[in-house]
């Protein structure tokens, strides 16, 4: 996002050069500037992503998570799964009290 701030920058080059919708980056931008991000809000976290093919060959058949399931995994912090249906403002709740 801070690239997309630059004198002369193009917010759809800033974001098809890292795989980003540029209307995601217009949001973020609009969010920066209200004040509504912080720079430790703005730092990446690595995320890994496994298909059920790997989920399979790392896991028995009763522990595995069912289809449309997200774990979230912050070590030393927390650990969320969320399932499908999960409601959307209760998430949101939880997920910006781990920002702070």
């Amino acid at each position: 996002m801070q690239l997309s701030l630059k004198p002369g920058a193009s917010v759809a080059e800033v974001a098809r050069a890292h795989g980003v919708n540029a209307n995601q980056v217009f949001k973020w931008r609009r969010a920066f500037e209200r004040g509504e991000l912080s720079e430790a809000s703005m730092a990446l976290i690595p995320v890994t992503v496994t298909s059920l093919a790997d989920q399979d060959r790392h896991t028995d058949e009763a522990a595995r998570p069912a289809a449309g399931t997200i774990h979230i995994e912050l070590p030393g912090r927390a650990m969320i799964s969320v399932e499908r249906g999960a409601d959307s403002s209760l998430l949101r709740s939880i997920l910006e009290s781990l920002r702070k």
